[in-house]
């Protein structure tokens, strides 16, 4: 019909115009997303840190990357710790550097001990973990060890008494670490002897010292029973031997091997039981100017206004003169049971090279009691109040040969010694942590230790800024008038172009 209209057809082409665009835009999307992809997946697997704080707190030493690269086998890192220890941060930042040097070869899991219960109570048991204190637990193909968070830091907690927090003064996270893993991959334990035959306490399951022994076992040592009887000589792969509060006194022919063993660089950590009666082992420390004194620490304590109570379990701080007792320094231990004094006389031994360190000392007020048998109370009073300011020695470390400096590694023989053998008990060091930390420490100097990698420890350095009286004029100036006057410009600048 002539009043029919026809609609106009969109031509074809602009519809394969359209189709085209669209695959156009959807290609370059989809090419945009793979390339961010492949940019993100090569970014995480090749990628660079830097630390650019001003301590390099974070910084690994060259020592740990080339070991790390060393690695063959997978590392496992567990981290178990509370949310208060003052290192928390600095530990996980820094297991972040030793993952990112290890390429892989490390894997690190959180275990946080107050939220889940559960899990960290599965890893004590399988790790044998006897500490309440935050550690590191590391594991390397079967064999494990931990490392404390005490081991890696030096705290101060002076300031505590004032309301302030503990304040790291030293990290050594690094030297503790790679320490721990260099004991792993190597595979070898060091053996410390431990000598039977006397009466000591037994090592087996239900004896009186196991919580001393798995403590020891978790620093990569391996316990060794030793019976001097049985043998002609002190084996050669003991580097070190631990005689434990003896009852009966060694005989000649062993106090021959035990001082063979000594002047061949022998390492002995003796821990003395005063009711014992040891003669030889007494003179044998009294050639180098130690003297173990038949008597007793004792301390009057106020148990009420006019009451009075004796005590023979020992309160004593550690000094902090010592490799051994360094990380210790100031802290108070518990020493149960009977404990006597020892006398030093570093001049008897000084021709022969040989040096004695104090490690332990009674707190004031305790005094040594020569009639410990007697009950009149009268004359301990009497006896405390003529001697209780004496400093009393109950503990030190004896060196002959090497060198007093301890960056200088020079073979030596080193013996330390404890008058009381009761303190390291299953029954005693449940109630006194340090105890434990003592005889590692102990142990560890005596096995050549103490210096780990010579990693150096991070001192943190506080920021500081000095300020003469012309920078403090200009910062006047700078704070009172440059500043305000910069957003008043700016506002005026701004209220200007708005009214044109």
């Amino acid at each position: 019909m002539a009043g029919e209209t026809k609609q106009p057809r969109a031509p074809s082409g602009k519809r394969i115009r359209r189709i085209r665009i669209g695959f156009n835009v959807l290609a370059q999307i989809i090419l945009i997303l793979f390339l961010a992809v492949m940019v993100n997946s090569i970014a995480f697997k090749h990628y660079a840190r830097w630390d650019f704080s001003r301590d390099q707190k974070y910084e690994l030493s060259d020592k740990t990357k080339r070991f790390l690269k060393a690695i063959k086998g997978k590392m496992r890192i567990t981290i178990f710790f509370s949310s208060n220890t003052p290192i928390t941060m600095d530990v996980q930042n820094l297991l972040t550097e030793y993952q990112y040097a290890g390429k892989g070869k490390i894997d690190i899991e959180h275990v946080d001990p107050e939220r889940n219960l559960s899990r960290a109570k599965e890893l004590f048991d399988k790790y044998k973990v006897v500490t309440d204190e935050s550690l590191l637990v590391l594991d390397y193909e079967g064999r494990n060890k931990t490392v404390k968070a005490s081991e890696m830091a030096d705290v101060d907690q002076s300031g505590m008494a004032l309301g302030e927090g503990p304040r790291v003064t030293a990290f050594k996270g690094e030297q503790a670490i790679t320490s721990a893993m260099m004991d792993l991959v190597e595979g070898k334990k060091n053996a410390l002897g431990y000598v039977l035959g006397h009466k000591e306490p037994p090592l087996s399951e239900g004896g009186t010292i196991t919580v001393l022994k798995t403590f020891i076992e978790n620093e990569n040592i391996k316990f060794q029973e030793l019976n001097l009887f049985d043998v002609d000589a002190i084996p050669k792969d003991l580097k070190a031997i631990m005689i434990i509060g003896p009852q009966y006194d060694f005989s000649d022919r062993e106090m021959k091997l035990l001082r063979n063993f000594w002047d061949k660089q022998g390492r002995i950590l003796l821990l003395l039981d005063p009711s014992a009666k040891t003669p030889r082992l007494d003179g044998f420390l009294n050639e180098f100017g130690v003297k173990a004194n038949d008597d007793r620490l004792m301390a009057f304590l106020r148990t009420g206004i006019q009451e009075l109570a004796l005590t023979r379990d020992v309160q004593a701080h550690f000094l902090g003169d010592s490799p051994i007792t360094k990380r210790l320094a100031g802290a108070n231990g518990l020493f149960f049971g009977g404990t006597s004094s020892l006398t030093l006389a570093p001049d008897r031994g000084r021709g022969a090279n040989i040096r004695l360190q104090p490690l332990v000392q009674a707190e004031k007020g305790y005094f040594a009691e020569t009639d410990y048998n007697t009950e009149d109370q009268v004359k301990l009073q009497a006896d405390a109040k003529r001697n209780s300011n004496t400093p009393l020695t109950i503990g030190a470390a004896i060196e002959k040969g090497g060198s007093a400096d301890e960056r200088v590694q020079v073979n030596s023989s080193r013996l330390v010694v404890v008058s009381n053998a009761t303190f390291v008990q299953d029954n005693a060091v449940t109630q006194d942590q340090q105890a434990l930390d003592f005889v590692s420490g102990s142990v560890n100097w005596l096995l050549s230790r103490e210096q780990l990698i010579g990693i150096a420890p991070k001192i943190s350095k506080p920021l500081t800024f000095t300020l003469n009286e012309d920078a403090l004029r200009n910062l006047r100036w700078i704070v009172l008038i440059f500043m305000p006057l910069i957003p008043a410009v700016i506002g005026t600048v701004i209220w200007w172009q708005r009214r044109v």
